[in-house]
């Protein structure tokens, strides 16, 4: 007869499945709502992409975090190494912030955008207003083609600080890839 071995960790390995199941299972369902969502507004596939690759980022910090506190790392000890992480970060790199507050935007601009790819837009910035026609839609920034050629990248950030009209929505599908 086979007789379980007195296991010290058990409740450990079983909270540690758990937390594994529930990550995959939040994963797969976030997936599928991202995309449900995006075919019901024609958002273009790799900008849905794009928001499910951070919300599975976001998941996997928080199981990575669960499962830690799990094994018995202190709470204290965590904060204390997270805050020594953000210390650095901050010290070395004030562009953090940019990068975040465009990343955020880009989400934002992924759930409420009034303008598709192909939309010829003005944005009304005081000193250097810009009129352009959208070739593409990233993470980070917008690629705008004006009326002379011009290809200018304009940050997700600077837009949603900004007004825009919309001057001409293009109703043809076009394919792009990221």
């Amino acid at each position: 007869m086979l007789k379980l071995i007195n296991n010290p960790y058990l409740d450990q390995e079983i909270a540690t499945l758990i937390v594994v199941m529930v990550y995959s299972i939040l994963r797969i369902s976030f997936t599928k709502l991202v995309r449900k969502y995006a075919n019901l507004n024609e958002i273009l596939e790799h900008r849905t992409n794009l928001v499910i690759k951070y919300i599975n980022l976001l998941l996997g910090v928080l199981a990575f975090i669960s499962i830690v506190i799990i094994w018995g790392v202190k709470k204290d000890q965590i904060l204390l190494f997270i805050s020594s992480v953000f210390a650095v970060v901050g010290v070395a790199s004030f562009a953090q912030w940019s990068i975040l507050s465009n990343i955020t935007a880009g989400i934002i601009i992924f759930f409420s955008y009034p303008f598709k790819i192909g939309d010829k837009i003005k944005i009304h910035d005081k000193d250097f207003p810009i009129d352009g026609e959208i070739e593409d839609i990233k993470a980070f920034y917008i690629i705008l083609k004006s009326s002379d050629g011009e290809m200018i990248t304009y940050p997700n950030n600077l837009l949603m600080q900004k007004g825009i009209s919309v001057l001409k929505n293009n109703s043809e599908e076009r394919e792009f890839f990221d």
